[in-house]
């Protein structure tokens, strides 16, 4: 699987590459997820490894390290050194929003960590309870126009994308709603299926089974084009809601610092595992779109991502506690 084109990265990085870098790797590799067992970090954490583990010379220990939407992780991540021998997989929450939403972060993922890859993405999609007056985002909207600060917005907690991407929608539609946040997504999505919230943003992924038998309604996806799985459903570009075009994600990043000659083995290990048939089907079954782009790109895109969530958070004025 390995093959590290040495000459990308330069004679001169080439002929500074210390031994240890030379020799990777020679003992056993911790993969830290920053979440609880179950959730997509961890699950598409622990599919990347098993698919990378057959030709990796050593183990690949993946440790769930939960706490803070990934921070706790994340820091441990940062105070390691950077030798490849300890590497994470986390999600948009731990990289794109937390740098905005938490004051005392103890990490900075532009100044603390390499973004290896940005490895997959998926929609989040608006959804209401099944027997909610509203059908289309146009009736929904014109509801909560009518009757602000009523309708209660499902969330899987603070600052988690589903939260944001429903404080996103407020403002882009001149609407208010209340947020009611969860101990994760699965308690949220029990709880509108029950009656007892009325709409949320959840991953396509996550919900499109509830949809289909009808415990659910969808009624607009955050994405760039429609779901082929719901080619009825249209996205919020299309209703004239621009901005509202928002993916969950997931990304693999290092300790600042890494022999380039690690950091390219790394990269190609884990992009060439994601681009495989086997995880390309099984993360198309979990509602996610293989992406496995460049360390570069992957640094533009979460500094895009910082800074647009930003925005939303300043102009919400929201805080951990709200």
């Amino acid at each position: 699987m390995r093959n590290v084109v040495i000459g990308a990265l330069g004679l001169a990085a080439v002929l500074c590459t210390p031994a240890v870098a030379q020799d990777y790797p020679a003992k056993p590799v911790t993969v830290i997820v920053p979440f609880a067992p179950g959730g997509a970090s961890d699950t598409i954490g622990r599919l990347t490894t098993q698919i990378m583990q057959p030709d990796f010379a050593t183990p690949l220990v993946v440790e769930n390290k939960p706490g803070a939407n990934g921070a706790v992780g994340a820091a441990q991540l940062a105070r390691a050194k950077p030798d490849g021998y300890t590497i994470m997989a986390a999600s948009i929450g731990t990289f794109g929003i937390n740098p905005a939403l938490q004051p005392d972060l103890q990490y900075d993922p532009r100044e603390d960590l390499e973004m290896l890859t940005i490895a997959v993405r998926t929609p989040n999609v608006l959804v209401t309870r099944p027997d909610l007056e509203a059908n289309t985002v146009e009736e929904l909207v014109a509801e909560l126009k009518a009757e602000p600060d009523t309708m209660l917005f499902a969330s899987s907690g603070v600052g988690s994308s589903d939260h944001l991407t429903a404080e996103l929608f407020w403002q882009q539609t001149g609407t208010t709603g209340i947020h009611v946040p969860y101990k994760g997504g699965g308690p949220a999505q029990t709880d509108l299926m029950g009656g007892h919230a009325d709409a949320s943003f959840q991953n396509l992924g996550a919900i499109a089974a509830f949809v289909k038998d009808g415990k659910m309604k969808m009624l607009a996806v955050a994405a760039d084009e429609r779901s082929p799985e719901f080619p009825d459903v249209p996205t919020f570009k299309e209703l004239g809601i621009e901005g509202m075009t928002v993916y969950s994600w997931q990304a693999f990043a290092a300790p600042k610092g890494l022999p380039a000659e690690v950091k390219a083995t790394l990269v190609e290990d884990i992009t060439t595992a994601l681009k495989t048939p086997q995880m390309e089907e099984q993360m198309a079954k979990m509602g996610f779109e293989v992406l496995a782009n460049t360390p570069a790109e992957a640094d533009a895109f979460v500094a895009d991502e910082i800074a647009r969530w930003g925005e939303v958070i300043k102009a919400g004025n929201i805080t951990p506690e709200n």
